[in-house]
């Protein structure tokens, strides 16, 4: 009866944890997908960053130049 007993709590510990399991896994997918959109979105405002660099310095180019303070 001993073995009965323990095999059941046994079994219900199994389940328990195959239920954290499950949602552990859910939530690593969900977390990857986030990540993903994130690192899309962080690699879009690089590129934006990069271009808006490039503008800055053509219009620096573009300001007269004073002279120097001697």
């Amino acid at each position: 009866m001993n073995f009965l007993n323990y095999s059941w709590t046994m079994d219900a510990d199994i389940k328990e944890l195959e239920v954290k399991l499950a949602k552990l896994v859910g939530l690593c997918a969900s977390l990857r997908e986030e990540n993903a959109q994130l690192r899309e979105k962080s690699d879009a405002l690089k590129n934006k960053m990069a271009q808006a660099s490039i503008k800055l310095e053509g219009l620096l180019e573009k300001l007269p130049q004073g002279e120097e303070a001697a």
